[in-house]
Formats: C-alpha cells, sequence, structure tokens
C-alpha cells in the first residue's frame, strides 16, 4: 500500500472525508477521486502538495486551499478587508444595476398591464449525484446508437444528443469531435470550470464518459431547446415578459459566474445558441468549452481566439484581452438580438453600420423600427423595450 502510485477512484459515487493517512503515500503520483460526493477537508500535506485541481472537481463538499480552487473550509474563511470588498464593488456596481434596472422594468410593465400574475418561483433542482461511472455502451443505449433521431444539434467541437438513461431521465449527451485538436482541451475544461459552479440558471452536468477514443458529458436535458430556435423558427414565438424573464435568468448566471463561484468566470462565447430553456421557459447558459477561469487576476490575455463572430468584446476579437467585462459586451449584443430578432452577422450590417449603431440610431428616433413588432401588444410597452436598449 505505501508503494501506491496510482490511485484513480473518479465516478464511483464515494462519500465521506479523504483520509489524511494518505498523505504517507509518499510514492503516490497520480490521484484522482473527482465526480464523487466526498466531503470535508482535503490534505494539504505530503503527497497531496503536487495534486492539482482536476484531482478533485465535482465534489460539490470539499474544501481547502485556494490552490485546488475549492471553496474554503468554514474555519479558515478569512475576513475580508475594505480595500478588497472597494475593489470588488468597482466591478459588481455596474452589473448589479443593470439587473436592478431591468427588474423595476418588469415591474413597471406589470403595472401597465393591470394583471395580478407574479412571476413563478422556480426552486434549484437536486444536483444528480446518484449516477456513477457511465460508460459508452449505457450512452450509445440511451440514444439508440447516436441515431440522427435524437440528434439536437452541433457546436464547434462535437454534437449533442437526447438520451433516456435506464431510470427513464431524459439527458443531454454533447459528444465531443476527437478528430479535432482543440475537442480535447474543451472536454477538460468544462470539466473543470462545471465541476466548480452550481447555480440554477447554468446548464449542470450529471457525469462524463472519458476513454482514450470517446468523450462525452451527459448533462441536463432542457426540452424547450435554445434561446435560437425561439428567436428564429417560425413555429415559436415569445411575448415581452418571456424576452425579459429570460435576459433576468441570463444576467443571474452571469453574476455568479463573475462574482459568486470561488474562482471568477468568464465565459467568453455567450449568445442565443447558448441559452437553454427550461420546461418553466428559465433560462440556462451552457456550452463552457471556451470558458476562461480568471483566478488572482482581473483579466488575462490568449492568443487564439475561439469566440463566436459578433458577440465578442473588440478587446477580445483584437488583442484577446479576457475579462468579465468581454461578457457583459456578449450579454448587451445579445439583448439586442431578442428585441429586434437580428442576428449582429445579418448581411444588413456592413462596412460602418453594425448592430450597435444601428440601435442607437433608433433611440433618438422610433425604436419601434427596429424592435420586432410580434412581441409589442401596447404602444407603451415601446418606452419599457427602449429603456431596455439604452441598457444595451
Amino acid at each position: 500500500m505505501l508503494s501506491l502510485k496510482v490511485l484513480d477512484l473518479s465516478n464511483n459515487n464515494i462519500s465521506g472525508v479523504i483520509p489524511k493517512s494518505l498523505e504517507r503515500l509518499s510514492y503516490l503520483k497520480i490521484f484522482y477521486v473527482s465526480f464523487n460526493i466526498l466531503e470535508g477537508e482535503i490534505p494539504n500535506s505530503g503527497c497531496f502538495v503536487n495534486f492539482t485541481a482536476k484531482s478533485f472537481m465535482n465534489n460539490y463538499a470539499l474544501c481547502g486551499s485556494p490552490r485546488l480552487q475549492a471553496q474554503p473550509c468554514k474555519n479558515n474563511i478569512p475576513r475580508q478587508n475594505n480595500k478588497a470588498l472597494l475593489h470588488a464593488l468597482k466591478y459588481i456596481f455596474p452589473v448589479f444595476g443593470s439587473i436592478i434596472i431591468v427588474v423595476a422594468l418588469i415591474i413597471v410593465y406589470k403595472k401597465w398591464k393591470n394583471k395580478s400574475t407574479s412571476l413563478p418561483i422556480v426552486e434549484d433542482p437536486v444536483p444528480i449525484r446518484d449516477w456513477r461511472r457511465i460508460s459508452y455502451y449505457q450512452l450509445s443505449k440511451a440514444t439508440s446508437g447516436f441515431d440522427d433521431n435524437y440528434f439536437l444539434g452541433s457546436g464547434s467541437f462535437g454534437s449533442v444528443y437526447k438520451g433516456i438513461l435506464a431510470k427513464g431521465t431524459e439527458v443531454a449527451v454533447k459528444v465531443f469531435n476527437l478528430d479535432l485538436d482543440e475537442a480535447f482541451r474543451s472536454f477538460d475544461v468544462e470539466c473543470e470550470v462545471m465541476g466548480k459552479i452550481l447555480h440554477r440558471n447554468l446548464v449542470k452536468v450529471i457525469t462524463c464518459c472519458s476513454t482514450i477514443d470517446f468523450k462525452a458529458l451527459v448533462l441536463e436535458f432542457m426540452p424547450k431547446g435554445s434561446l435560437e430556435k425561439w428567436l428564429y423558427s417560425d413555429n415559436h414565438a415569445l411575448n415581452l415578459l418571456q424576452i425579459i424573464n429570460i435576459m433576468i435568468d441570463v444576467a443571474s448566471a452571469l453574476e455568479y459566474l463573475h462574482f459568486g463561484s470561488l474562482v471568477p468566470v468568464v465565459h467568453c462565447d455567450l449568445k442565443p445558441s447558448n441559452v437553454l430553456l427550461d420546461n418553466d421557459m428559465v433560462a440556462h447558459v451552457g456550452d463552457f468549452g471556451i470558458a476562461k477561469l480568471l483566478g488572482e487576476g482581473d483579466s488575462m490575455k490568449q492568443t487564439m481566439t475561439l469566440a463566436t463572430i459578433g458577440y465578442m468584446a473588440p478587446e477580445y476579437g483584437l488583442a484577446g484581452i479576457i475579462s468579465v467585462k468581454s461578457d457583459v459586451y456578449s450579454y448587451g449584443i445579445l439583448l439586442m438580438e431578442t428585441f429586434t430578432r437580428r442576428k449582429p452577422t445579418d448581411e444588413y450590417f456592413s462596412g460602418e453600420m453594425d448592430m450597435k449603431r444601428w440601435v442607437k440610431t433608433s433611440l433618438s428616433g422610433g425604436i419601434n423600427s427596429v424592435v420586432d413588432p410580434s412581441i409589442v401588444q401596447e404602444k407603451d410597452e415601446y418606452i419599457v423595450i427602449k429603456t431596455i436598449m439604452d441598457l444595451a
């Protein structure tokens, strides 16, 4: 036992704490307990000083060193000093101000409509953690051999299928195309990021399947599809209140990613196809394949830009600089696209005319010239939309 070099217990539904006695395994070089239900403090001496966050991801009750990107243990949580608080508020106020404005608009809107209907309160679903390691055979069976009838869509690094597991649970199976070099990195990034975040407006990972020649994530199934489908399909339509609710859900997800998670996360690819809707039309942000963990800095730089054209912040597209402001910029584009039902890459936009300039020009005149008329029932609603467009 003392000469053990490799210990991989991932995806085994193991509960309890990690024994401190494992610190004495001086020959242990590879150690994985990810995707279990472990709790308590991660040992921090002996062989554990060499392990990284990947060894422990997707164990929501573990705590320990910030180096492992785990939540701080309760008896070790330091008090934040005033300087750190002021530094955080410098970024929090603009985002929270935006959210507060949109919430206020809902209240005003409801008064104008003179309705007593209140927003439904949707409780967080209990995280599904009782699935053991899932095999390729199980996923193939759940999707009828990845049949086209189960196909939901495709992205930059793979395809998504609907699956029905043995207990009848509907899931989405995201299969990575390993012919693409970036797909390996995207799988690792998504596993790492999704193992550290949990919020009602984020698509949750149930488990994963990882072999040498097959990698897939098993995700919550979103029966209402993507926001993109609702914007551009003739068979679907959103009313004004639904749109505002969806935009608040997305803002709530971003606020959590930027300021509520243990490590600030920048999504880097916010767009309608990555906003998914459940049965209650609650929005969930998904696809973290190119997301970035900021660590201690407010921004970072990368040489390769993988985000979608039209939604990238200028500093990201031109210089590769990534910060929470990159997501805020994408959110503004998303707002404008949702209310106008026109993509930022629409052929109408060319030369110096882009979506921002188009909408900004309309604000001084009639906003009704750019807003999708199908979402407006009364003239007063244009006032609500104009205020939101000013914000965007």
